[in-house]
């Protein structure tokens, strides 16, 4: 898949001012995290169970 062909989403809790925007990649077994405004810069990578621990937590759920 070129990087160009990712689909990112922009978190909903992602501020209107401009300065605080993520957006999140889901490909395949992997999702990808990056700063919107710099679409270009470094991204980070978690797997599905990172991925689902760290979205319980946000959540406030009990592993």
């Amino acid at each position: 898949m070129d990087h160009h062909d990712i689909r990112w989403v922009k978190s909903s809790y992602s501020g209107g001012s401009g300065t605080e925007c993520v957006e999140t990649a889901h490909l395949s077994t992997r999702t990808t995290v990056r700063d919107s405004k710099r679409p270009d810069g470094a991204r980070i990578s978690f797997g599905a169970a990172p991925w689902a621990d760290f979205l319980h937590a946000l959540k406030g759920d009990a592993l």
